[in-house]
């Protein structure tokens, strides 16, 4: 046979077989498909019947709930009804025994009406009878009985009253002597008056010559700087600051001690000794004022305030330390305000910053009780504390008892024997005068009167006033102290005019 016929036979017959093989192939995978999507379909009908199922008894648990609320809010609106009724009930028999009530007192009221006209109508007539009787009407008769009484009583009413305000008088004046006795006896303090001079111990004699210096500049520039006279004499191992200002005197000494501390002295360290003097007295003018509102019990106060207090240590007021002064009439003032149950906290107070404007009056125009008014305003103290301070001179009118009792106890702080000394405050007060009338000049930096008045050593800018303008001014002042100030013997006017160029290398 034919080799080609035999594959192209074998071809056509594998050509066959794997049709039939595909086919059967695609038959089996059907049957395995359909049976499939049948077990699919059996498990979703399933699946719906117990959701069905389940929803149903949802729904009847639902249905169940919602009958049992209906039934519940039945009962509830029941038994609101009833409440109503029974209260529409109460109500209608409250309002028919308010109704029977309001008739009764109608009818009461009427009654006691017909009562009252008739008393009216009775008193009248007795009252008719009485002025036919007596022969006047009733305005006459109780004008005559008022007069009667008047007449009978004025004498004796008058007598009474006087007895009274003499009674009255003697025991007030016994009660108010018995508290100032009291007061001051339970109250006493020493009272030392200032002077003008302070001392400085020397370790040695040969501190005086390091302290003049070379043709004296060393003294000069102290002198300068602190506005005090210095004084070295024969006094052994010591020197004499001399100044009418107490504030300067203590700058002073606690430079010149700084200075013989240091051992070298000199311009240049002199300088230097100053502004460390002029620091730490500052910070002992702070301590003195805490330790003084300590004192008295005050701890409150503003530390502006505080300061200022501490300066009055070094102002005097006729020979009398301005803030010992001030301290004594806190304890007097508060003591008398605590026997006479008036505010005590205000009175101490009041009584502590009276004199607060002397801290600072000789820098800003205006008595010391203005300067003190402005001051206490405007640092927030209370204005019953201002009401009773500003009172103690007179300048303003007393509107509390506590000012009285402020201006009370400065009369008994500064008027006892020893506490004032009117000598010296006219002495100091000439010397602030020549002072003031030298710096009204142009061009001027400082002034210092020293030697108790005798001479005044005036600074002078170099800039705005040459050497012929200093000659020019010591005539002008000299002109001006003679014609404004009283003074004993002769004022020495020294103008002082120094030129420093200051220059540093780089």
């Amino acid at each position: 046979m034919n080799p080609n016929i035999l594959l192209a036979a074998g071809f056509v017959l594998g050509i066959v077989l794997g049709y039939f093989a595909r086919i059967w192939i695609a038959l089996r995978k059907r049957g395995s498909l359909e049976s499939r999507a049948q077990e699919q379909l059996e498990t979703a009908k399933s699946e719906a019947k117990e959701t069905v199922l389940a929803a149903n008894e949802k729904a009847a648990a639902i249905i169940a709930d919602a009958q049992k609320e209906e039934r519940e809010r039945k009962q509830d609106l029941r038994k609101l009804e009833d409440h109503l009724l029974k209260k529409e009930a109460l109500l209608e028999r409250q309002h028919a025994e308010s109704e029977t009530l309001t008739t009764r007192k109608r009818e009461e009221l009427d009654r006691l009406k017909n009562i009252e006209n008739e008393v009216k109508a009775s008193r009248e007539k007795v009252v008719q009878e009485l002025e036919r009787v007596a022969g006047m009407s009733k305005e006459e008769a109780r004008s005559q009985m008022i007069k009667e009484l008047e007449r009978d009583s004025h004498k004796e009413l008058a007598e009474k009253i006087v007895a009274l305000e003499r009674e009255r008088k003697n025991e007030i004046e016994a009660k108010s002597t018995e508290i100032i006795t009291s007061v001051i006896q339970r109250y006493a303090r020493n009272c030392i008056g200032d002077v003008t001079t302070s001392v400085v111990n020397l370790p040695n004699e040969d501190i005086k010559g390091k302290v003049i210096g070379r043709e004296g500049r060393n003294i000069r520039t102290f002198e300068r700087l602190t506005g005090v006279e210095l004084i070295v004499d024969e006094t052994p191992e010591s020197i004499l600051i001399s100044s009418f200002d107490p504030l300067r005197r203590e700058l002073a000494k606690i430079a010149l001690e700084k200075l013989i501390k240091d051992g070298r002295i000199q311009p240049a360290k002199i300088e230097e000794k100053v502004e460390e003097a002029r620091l730490e007295l500052e910070d002992h003018i702070k301590k003195v004022g805490e330790e003084a509102a300590f004192e008295v019990g005050i701890l409150d106060l503003p530390k502006e305030i505080v300061y200022l207090l501490g300066r009055l240590n070094y102002r005097t007021s006729y020979g009398q330390n301005v803030l010992n002064h001030s301290i004594e009439m806190t304890h007097i003032a508060g003591m008398m305000a605590s026997e006479l149950h008036l505010k005590v906290d205000v009175t101490k107070k009041a009584a502590l910053l009276h004199d607060i404007g002397k801290a600072v009056d000789h820098e800003v125009e205006g008595s010391h009780v203005d300067i003190g008014r402005k001051l206490l305003k405007k640092y927030g103290i209370h204005e019953d504390v201002i009401k009773a301070m500003e009172s103690h001179h007179d300048e303003y009118p007393y509107s509390s008892p506590e000012s009285h009792l402020v201006a009370t106890a400065d009369i008994i702080s500064a008027a006892r024997p020893g506490a004032r000394r009117d000598t010296l405050e006219k002495y100091l007060k000439r010397l602030e005068d020549i002072e003031r009338v030298v710096k009204s000049f142009e061009g001027i930096n400082q002034a210092y009167a020293v030697s108790a008045g005798r001479e005044v050593r005036v600074f002078v800018t170099p800039e705005k006033i040459d050497d012929f303008g200093a000659l020019q001014l010591a005539k002008q002042v000299a002109a001006k102290i003679q014609s404004e100030v009283q003074y004993p013997g002769e004022v020495k006017v020294v103008v002082i005019r120094e030129v420093k160029a200051v220059e540093y290398a780089k």
